[in-house]
């Protein structure tokens, strides 16, 4: 798997940096590194379940919005190397806490590293699926990578409209490599399966709605159903969260309003989609966002 670091391409940034070396256009060099590990319950319910999704955030971003909640992990590279072993003494421990899953935060940048670890776990010390919870800007190769070692692809689609990619990620073609990302994933892992109420196997997309872009998530919902019907969930997520950061559009120093929240629900409900989760209530606050400590790692 080394050789897929030293011209690096596991993402659409391409950047072909040798990453036995140095680091990334993403931050990340030759080692995985975690920033914090929990039972964490506040992810869809059919992953957190009333145990907790094992989930394992690792440090930096290839995607690095401008609006993210975990700016100090993703951008500011917070976090603690580890060994591929320790890695998998990680996912054992929150197995052996009671997790329903592994939930694996922004993963992309160390796809090989992962891969090469679950293919010793899977099967046979871990038990529980393995979740991959990317922001969907990924290469389809990499994506293959991980084919027989994920269950459950939890995948962000963000843009409709390149141009907002641009202007707040800093990418282009978003949209253009998150659907292509994420028709392998579901090539992979198919209609999503479910025992005692949490999912087995199966794809969740999450849409964030963003202030002032309400209908580019009603085309984001639209495309969704045209291409996958209910065989997927959406999930519709209004916590959307400023962060007491002064951003330089007006629309992202503000929470989203009912009505822009409602009218992508109602927009949904009409298409027909039956396979959602909405959220309900004060959910764009910071206690939702985990307090990262990479002492425990």
């Amino acid at each position: 798997m080394d050789e897929l670091l030293k011209e690096c391409r596991l993402c659409p940034r391409n950047c072909g940096v040798n990453r036995l070396e140095k680091v990334g256009v993403c931050g990340a060099g030759k080692k995985m590194k975690i920033a914090y590990y929990s039972l964490h319950e506040w992810e869809e319910p059919v992953i957190s379940g009333d145990k907790g999704s094992g989930t394992i955030f690792f440090s930096h971003c290839n995607l690095k919005c401008i609006f993210c909640q975990n700016k100090r992990i993703s951008t500011l590279g917070y976090g603690k190397e580890v060994t591929g072993k320790r890695f998998r003494e990680i996912c054992l421990e929150l197995q052996s806490r009671g997790a329903h899953n592994i939930n694996l935060v922004t993963p992309t940048h160390y796809v090989p590293q992962i891969a090469k670890e679950l293919k010793k776990l899977k099967d046979k010390e871990l038990k529980i699926p393995v979740v991959y919870n990317t922001s969907s800007y990924e290469n389809v190769d990499t994506i293959k990578l991980m084919d027989g070692l994920v269950d459950i692809y939890l995948a962000d689609l963000k843009y409709y409209d390149n141009e907002l990619g641009e202007k707040y990620s800093n990418c282009k073609d978003y949209f253009k490599y998150a659907t292509q990302a994420i028709d392998e994933m579901f090539h992979q892992v198919g209609e999503c399966k479910f025992k005692d109420d949490l999912i087995t196997k199966g794809l969740i997309v999450r849409i964030l709605i963003l202030p002032g872009h309400a209908d580019d998530a009603c085309k984001l919902v639209e495309y969704l159903y045209n291409t996958y019907g209910d065989k997927i969930w959406i999930s519709l997520m209004n916590q959307f969260t400023p962060c007491n950061v002064s951003f330089q559009y007006d629309n992202l120093n503000r929470e989203i309003t009912d009505d822009e929240y409602n009218m992508v629900i109602h927009y949904a409900c009409d298409l027909g989609v039956d396979n959602a989760f909405v959220q309900m209530g004060g959910t764009a606050d910071e206690s939702f966002i985990p307090k990262f400590d990479c002492d425990i790692v």
